[in-house]
């Protein structure tokens, strides 16, 4: 698997995408969340990557997740904490 790369994920700049952040199955999951990505950027430290959907929110992916990518979803998983980050491109969604 690969970790947590800018490049993958330019193309969900300024594209409609649906969010969630969950741990393992049976656990508990959040509901997904339609958002629109604005921008990438490194944190101040560079061991994240954040994910905007405005100026203001975005989650913070630790680069050292390993990341599985296919034509609609994007998703890392952070084996420290237990939690999967998943995008899912609704234009791909259902291609």
């Amino acid at each position: 698997m690969a970790h947590v790369s800018m490049q993958d994920l330019e193309p969900y700049i300024d594209q409609s995408v649906r969010v969630c952040i969950h741990g393992e199955r049976g656990e508990e999951m959040a509901p997904w969340v339609k958002k629109r990505v604005t921008k990438l950027e490194w944190c101040p430290d560079h061991t994240h990557l954040r994910i905007f959907f405005d100026h203001q929110y975005f989650f913070a992916v630790p680069l050292s997740s390993e990341v599985r990518l296919t034509r609609s979803e994007w998703c890392a998983y952070d084996e420290q904490v237990g939690l999967y980050y998943v995008m899912r491109n609704e234009e791909n969604e259902y291609v």
